[in-house]
């Protein structure tokens, strides 16, 4: 298969357990690039959580941020939004406080991230893994109009499918997923990786079939669906696992240079 372009989460994925490249993964980043074949980050991170890993290892790519709910070009060019409207998003938050969920929220859009407790120990090591920096405030005092890229909510792990249970139940039609054990991710309607995936194919006139993507997590589980050929990380939970035929080695043994190694196309 004539393979165009390659799809990588970043957190358990792109980077290893200490939040870093390894060599050969941005070996086989450069290696895509010399052959033209894309490499596009999608993540649920935000622009300003991306921007620190191109300047750590000179690279630029297009990114798949919010996942789906924001699509920024090579250029730094906005290529596709789907927020969530402010209102919207202050009945969320609204709910998420009115129930006392063992949760910390925040609220991203573009380069803004707004949190309820700017002191939260969750809130801090976030800031430390994503290298940029929060503001304590509320949804209130963004302008009216903002499309929010998500709200997320950082959860006790062991409440963290209770909270999901009753978000689901109360916003139906929102976008809700785990990123891990102890985040919650809430977007848009429709929003999630594998339709901005599917967003940028379009545009850029690629058949799907001719994709690759690497992920790790319950996130990564619609862009998995839709790419041609999915590849998932020797961590993901077990339950994941067992669905995939096509398991490489995990973030910290280099699993996606193992991989696209394997297919001979690096």
């Amino acid at each position: 298969m004539d393979y165009k372009i390659i799809f990588s989460d970043v957190d358990g994925t792109l980077l290893n357990s200490e939040h870093r490249m390894q060599e050969g993964t941005l070996k086989a980043i450069k290696s895509l690039k010399e052959k033209n074949i894309a490499f596009v980050i999608v993540t649920a991170r935000g622009p300003s959580g991306i921007y620190p890993i191109f300047k750590r290892y000179n690279i630029v790519c297009p990114m798949v941020c919010y996942s789906g709910a924001l699509i920024i070009d090579e250029d730094g060019q906005i290529v596709y939004s789907k927020g969530i409207c402010k209102n919207s998003a202050i009945r969320i938050i609204d709910y998420i406080e009115s129930e006392n969920m063992d949760c910390t929220w925040n609220v991203y859009s573009m380069n803004s991230w707004i949190v309820n407790d700017k002191k939260d120990s969750r809130v801090i090591e976030e800031e430390n893994i994503v290298e940029a920096e929060a503001s304590e405030g509320k949804v209130e005092e963004l302008p009216n109009g903002t499309d929010i890229g998500k709200i997320l909510c950082m959860c006790n792990n062991n409440e963290i499918d209770e909270i999901e249970k009753k978000l689901k139940a109360k916003f139906p039609s929102l976008s809700i997923v785990k990123s891990s054990d102890t985040l919650l991710e809430i977007m848009e309607r429709g929003v999630n990786k594998g339709a901005g995936i599917k967003v940028l194919c379009e545009k850029w006139k690629i058949d799907i079939e001719k994709t690759i993507a690497f992920g790790d997590n319950f996130n990564d589980v619609d862009m998995l669906d839709t790419v041609g050929l999915p590849f998932l990380m020797g961590n993901a939970p077990k339950e994941l696992i067992e669905r995939y035929n096509n398991i490489t080695d995990n973030n910290d043994e280099e699993g996606i240079y193992k991989a696209l190694s394997k297919i001979e196309l690096i």
